[in-house]
């Protein structure tokens, strides 16, 4: 049972294609839909609005002997009436894929996300679907891809991951924004992260009683604003101490090095930072580069890792790292093969793109997406009953600077056949690193928080009809001066009838708000009434 156990210093390979069984089958459906949308605005004032949508997308599911992936992309419309509601585009998407291109040996990874998000005046992000657009959406696209290689000889094993991910955030208008008027936030555009991990070591029970083995890791985000950078490399060894045989004490030590850097903004001839056209500040190349942190020396943690079944398992571990205590682990149940929850907490220093790429990676190849029957967005978690799959508090804030993430995220998710719905919530803690000296050295130690929720179920009423909803909420308040604090809601639910093969009509209620401490609230109700053909 301990060749169950994973070692700490390097993460497996997410749901592998091996691990799913010989069966194959191939599922895509592309449809386009039309539907019209009366919108009813409650606070902060009383109006009425109607809008028409069309959308395009496709909904694809696709296992093989070796290989395993969902997506499911949209693109819309909004044509509106008169002034009150504008024309937009919107592109949503989540994918997830793996392939093994060398079976039980070498594999390709791959995600990518695309979002719409409101941006409140400190940062924070919350989902809805509102009729008016302000100027104050986002629309974020990420991605990641990477191979990871398995090889054993005799008693030895080895492992290398590497993974490279993208994000950018774009915006319709200025996106640097104030807090009360107090000083501007800069909001993340363009990011990118390498990271790589290799071990060599022994199993249990082999030449040695105890698993031993030593390995490294090498992690690089580059952010555009400001050219902030962040560089982690480490070496480590560890051993693995079995006390029974579906329980082990595992430990490590080693050496790593920290460090976190940027470029200050071009200055005006009053010494005021220049913003650009993009609304971001315009960065300084020719300055030189400023320290905001760095670290270096030993690190170590001890922990548990408990595996009494192929549905359970449970890793908990507490450490040194950063100059502070650390604590991260996982748990996984499945009670039965419809069912499962899982528990993560983390600590790691990050950016805005290496939090998504992170959740991405962690997501089953096998999913439903759960869309606002509204909006058409992508909501925080996927219908899935195999593994961590929500997606909330990654988006959290839009904020540029480099920061340390903490928190934790608890999902559970069921599917009856006819029936399937989840649950999920966590907490999500950003304490930013900024550089003295620069325009972004009022965010040092600045932190933000966030709580999020959601619920969703569907559920096949017959033969011809469905009906499914969804709800979101999300706590979010910022430690920047003037910053506030922010409780962002959404809920729909839909009614599906199929008319003829192919035709499907829909009609659909929603209510989303926000409600602020120093700004007036944010509610409407929507309904819609739609039809779709799916090929």
């Amino acid at each position: 049972m301990l060749a169950m156990l994973a070692l700490p210093a390097v993460a497996a390979a997410q749901d592998s294609p091996q691990s799913r069984g010989s069966g194959s089958r191939t599922q895509v459906t592309p449809y386009i839909e039309a539907a019209q949308v009366l919108t009813a605005e409650i606070e902060p004032e009383s109006d009425l609005v109607t809008y028409t949508t069309v959308a395009a997308g496709v909904d694809a599911t696709v296992v093989g002997r070796n290989s395993a992936g969902s997506a499911s992309l949209r693109y819309e419309r909004h044509i509106g009436y008169g002034d009150e509601v504008a024309d937009s585009d919107t592109v949503s998407g989540i994918a997830r894929a793996s392939v093994a291109l060398v079976p039980r040996a070498v594999t390709i990874e791959a995600g990518a996300l695309a979002s719409r998000t409101r941006v409140d005046e400190s940062g924070g992000t919350f989902a809805g679907a509102f009729a008016q657009d302000d100027g104050s959406t986002s629309q974020v696209y990420s991605g990641y891809v990477g191979p990871s290689v398995q090889t054993r000889s005799g008693d030895v094993q080895a492992e290398g991951h590497y993974r490279f991910g993208y994000t950018r955030v774009e915006s319709p208008d200025a996106v640097t924004v104030g807090a009360g008027g107090a000083r501007p936030i800069d909001l993340a555009d363009e990011s990118t992260t390498h990271a790589a991990q290799a071990r060599v070591g022994l199993a249990p029970y082999g030449v040695l009683p105890i698993g031993v083995g030593i390995g490294g890791g090498w992690n690089e985000q580059n952010v555009s604003n400001l050219d902030q950078r962040i560089r982690d490399r480490h070496v480590r060894g560890d051993v693995i101490v079995p006390v029974s045989p579906v329980l082990a004490v595992v430990g490590g030590v080693g050496y790593e090095d920290v460090q976190v850097s940027s470029r200050d903004a071009v200055r005006d001839a009053s010494g005021n930072p220049v913003i650009g056209d993009d609304g971001r500040f315009v960065t300084d190349k020719s300055a030189p580069r400023v320290i905001a942190y760095e670290t270096d020396g030993l690190i170590w943690d001890v922990g548990v890792m408990w595996r009494p079944s192929r549905r359970t398992s449970l890793e908990a571990f507490v450490g040194r790292r950063y100059d502070s205590t650390t604590y991260y682990g996982s748990f996984a149940y499945a009670p039965t093969s419809r069912q499962s929850i899982n528990v993560s907490v983390y600590d790691g220093i990050t950016s805005f793109g290496g939090v998504i790429a992170d959740r991405l990676a962690g997501l089953p190849t096998q999913f439903q997406a759960v869309r606002n029957a509204f909006s058409g967005e992508i909501g925080g978690c996927v219908a899935s009953v195999e593994g961590a799959n929500c997606l909330s508090g990654a988006l959290g804030s839009l904020n540029s600077a480099v920061f340390r993430g903490r928190g934790a995220s608890l999902s559970y998710a069921i599917d009856l056949g006819r029936t399937q719905a989840g649950i999920g919530a966590g907490y999500d803690r950003r304490r930013f690193i900024a550089a003295p000296g620069t325009v972004l050295a009022a965010a040092n130690s600045v932190v933000d928080e966030s709580y999020w929720a959601m619920a969703y179920a569907s559920t096949q009423l017959d033969q011809r009809s469905s009906l499914s909803g969804n709800a979101t909420v999300n706590w979010f308040e910022s430690g920047f001066d003037g910053g506030q604090a922010a409780i962002g809601y959404s809920a729909s639910l839909a009614y599906y009838r199929q008319i003829i093969a192919g035709l499907s009509g829909t009609a659909a209620i929603g209510l989303d708000g926000i409600t602020q401490d120093s700004l007036p609230d944010l509610m409407s109700a929507s309904a819609l009434l739609g039809l779709r053909y799916s090929f």
